[in-house]
């Protein structure tokens, strides 16, 4: 993995977001140098879901409304079926995500994460992958989407399930790596 110290990645999520989806970028994220932030709705904690049943809890290290997204150089959206639903009907959260995308920094979405990508529009035009369960979703927003393990498009990264982590957090740390994106219109 890439070397990305002195960047700063926030993680968006609330209860309900996939054990593996956050917890696993928060640590290869870390030790790949990056200063990593849990950033939810509220303080104190937040509750995983891992395969079946709820899962272990996350600190949170700032609210939504503490988080200035000029503060970080990466965004990544776990999945979950809970958390990006719960998510995607905060304005806060989706306006959040869309000043990220339009500072052209880099966003990572793995699961049912592009559901958010979904609201925002920022789907529109762009190669991207997703649980399949919601591929008819990201086709219905625009997405262009693709059975692979990672899909990239001008900083925007997908992944489709947990079993795709690891080449999801490569491709992050290389796209943060390298910065700014150019966008071009979908």
């Amino acid at each position: 993995m890439q070397d990305i110290s002195g960047k700063r990645v926030a993680i968006l999520a609330t209860h309900g977001f996939e054990q593996s989806e956050l917890e696993v970028p928060l640590n290869k994220l870390r030790q790949a140098g990056a200063e990593v932030h849990v950033i939810s709705l509220e303080p104190g904690e937040i509750k995983g879901w891992d395969e079946k049943d709820w899962g272990r809890p996350v600190k949170v290290d700032k609210t939504l409304d503490e988080a200035r997204p000029e503060d970080y150089d990466a965004l990544v959206l776990p999945g979950g079926q809970i958390n990006p639903d719960l998510l995607r009907v905060e304005k806060a959260a989706l306006d959040f995500i869309k000043s990220f995308w339009n500072d052209s920094k880099v966003i990572g979405a793995v699961c049912h994460a592009p559901w958010l990508l979904v609201e925002t529009g920022i789907l529109k035009g762009r190669h991207v992958t997703s649980y399949h369960s919601i591929k008819t979703d990201v086709i219905n927003a625009g997405g262009k989407w693709e059975d692979s393990q990672v899909v990239t498009d001008q900083g925007l990264v997908t992944s489709r399930n947990p079993g795709d982590l690891d080449a999801f957090c490569d491709k992050l740390a290389e796209e943060i790596r390298e910065g700014r994106h150019q966008r071009r219109a979908a």
